[in-house]
């Protein structure tokens, strides 16, 4: 892979998944090359088509040496996985959880802002209300394969699942989460927990935290309950910069979070190997949505803020900061934004506007 900045010419495999994942996807990339070529670097894609569609066909999401084929990419662009007819463990364990686990992502980061133009739907909150990060442990917690039925079929039948908390898992992310806050302006962490119920991962996940907080005196913290945590991002989400959780608590919060920012059809996510020995990836978190693939009306924006987050990544900064402020400018415009953002415009609608925005900042 390319060190951050050294060659200017990015290799990106790109995997557009399922439903509106295709559609999106195609938009981010024409986004991202329109960058390119204004602050003069390149964008060299590989598409992949490891999907659904492709399970139907061979009953593999993706090939037996799929990792292998990405392991020297600079990055990697991802869709949605997800669709009708094929289960949805399948799906995910057949390519994203692989992906993020063999190539070691184990940090992944959902930024929430309430971006320029948009009214959240809480009432009277405003964007210096909502400006926050989900910082999620992304390889192992409650994701575990660890588990298994018996009885299958009968009174009896019992389903268990392990999870698995490490040291050395926990405190990664934990040093991530501390080390991002040092860079804001607020610097402060919250950390979700749960462990006056979950009597032995959550508990210890209290104390590595509390082992991080030695290790950065500087941050300030709060930690809270998962439970009371949902609420207090509801009520009071001027609370929050950077939040910090397991592998499921951060992925409930990072669908909650672009929730009150306006919409999931927003939200951008990066999947993370900090060390860079592998490609990261990065991909909207909307889903599928098979309930509007191929009508065209889909929201771009979280595909394109995706790609803004992979150009930071790959040491564009510049470029990627082009971007947000391109996406910004167009949703300040109520004929620009998409349903879900009570706007009339379709897909095409929505990109073509950031595509121009981005070309004549």
């Amino acid at each position: 892979m390319n060190a951050p900045g050294a060659n200017r010419v990015y290799r990106v495999g790109v995997i557009p998944g399922d439903g509106i994942g295709q559609e999106v996807i195609p938009v981010g990339i024409a986004v991202a090359d329109a960058a390119a070529q204004k602050f003069g670097f390149r964008m060299d894609w590989t598409g992949f088509d490891w999907s659904c569609e492709r399970f139907a066909r061979t009953g593999r999401m993706m090939p037996v040496d799929g990792i292998e084929q990405v392991k020297e990419f600079d990055s990697l662009y991802l869709g949605a996985v997800g669709y009708p007819g094929v289960p949805d463990h399948v799906s995910l364990w057949g390519l994203l959880i692989p992906l993020r686990r063999e190539l070691q992502q184990y940090v992944n980061v959902r930024p929430v802002r309430l971006l320029k133009g948009i009214v959240s739907p809480l009432a009277g909150r405003g964007r210096d209300d909502i400006d926050f990060i989900v910082v999620r442990e992304n390889n192992e917690g409650e994701y575990s394969e660890i588990g298994g039925r018996i009885f299958r079929g009968t009174d009896d039948e019992m389903a268990m699942q392990e999870s698995i908390f490490t040291k050395r898992g926990v405190d990664r992310v934990l040093d991530y989460a501390f080390k991002l806050a040092q860079g804001r302006t607020r610097k402060h962490v919250t950390s979700a927990t749960k462990s006056n119920g979950i009597v032995h991962t959550m508990p210890f996940w209290d104390e590595r935290f509390e082992a991080a907080k030695q290790r950065y005196p500087e941050i300030e913290t709060a930690q809270f309950h998962i439970d009371i945590l949902t609420a207090h991002f509801v009520l009071h989400p001027d609370w929050f910069d950077i939040v910090v959780g397991s592998n499921l608590f951060g992925d409930i919060l990072s669908d909650l979070g672009p929730a009150i920012a306006g919409s999931i059809g927003i939200a951008p996510s990066a999947n993370l190997n900090p060390e860079r020995n592998f490609p990261s990836m990065f991909e909207p978190v909307h889903g599928s949505a098979p309930d509007i693939a191929g009508k065209g009306i889909a929201n771009p924006v979280a595909a394109v803020w995706s790609v803004a987050m992979m150009l930071e990544h790959l040491g564009e900064v510049e470029a990627a900061d082009a971007i947000v402020a391109a996406i910004e400018n167009v949703l300040v415009d109520p004929d620009a934004r998409t349903a879900d953002l009570g706007g009339p415009a379709d897909m095409r609608r929505c990109a073509d506007a950031i595509l121009q925005a981005l070309k004549g900042a």
